[in-house]
């Protein structure tokens, strides 16, 4: 039996090896999960990882923890490619979008900018009728 650590496994780069200078990681932090996605300029997904591809199981995935990890996952795959410009997208309420951003930061690439991109009602839905007990 193969055993594989957390932070050695290489997740998203299946198709042919091509070099990319430019591209956009998308950050996607829900509460019980983190998943991070690079691609190119255009929008074709190159690599991605996510806190349960990266091995956590249940509530540890949406620790900061694991998004930490993730990210640097998705990190190292960018620097198999020589990817040295990025734009960060962030999106939704989890704990781990602050760490995945402090990570990406931390890893010597040049961020072009930082955009969040939660989808905001602007009071849309009607909410559900009050409980009557």
């Amino acid at each position: 039996m193969i055993n594989m650590s957390k932070t050695t496994r290489k997740i998203g780069s299946r198709r042919n090896e091509h070099r990319v200078l430019k591209g956009v990681i998308y950050v996607q932090a829900s509460f019980n999960n983190t998943i991070v996605t690079v691609t190119d300029v255009r929008g074709q997904v190159f690599s991605w990882s996510s806190a349960g591809a990266c091995g956590f199981k249940g509530t540890r995935r949406g620790t900061p923890f694991a998004a930490q990890t993730a990210a640097e996952n998705v990190i190292r795959t960018l620097m198999d490619r020589g990817m040295e410009r990025v734009e960060v997208m962030i999106s939704g309420p989890g704990r781990g979008r602050d760490t995945a951003l402090r990570t990406i930061r931390r890893s010597g690439i040049l961020l072009s900018f930082v955009r969040d991109v939660t989808p905001m009602p602007h009071n849309g839905c009607r909410p559900p009728k009050k409980r009557r007990v």
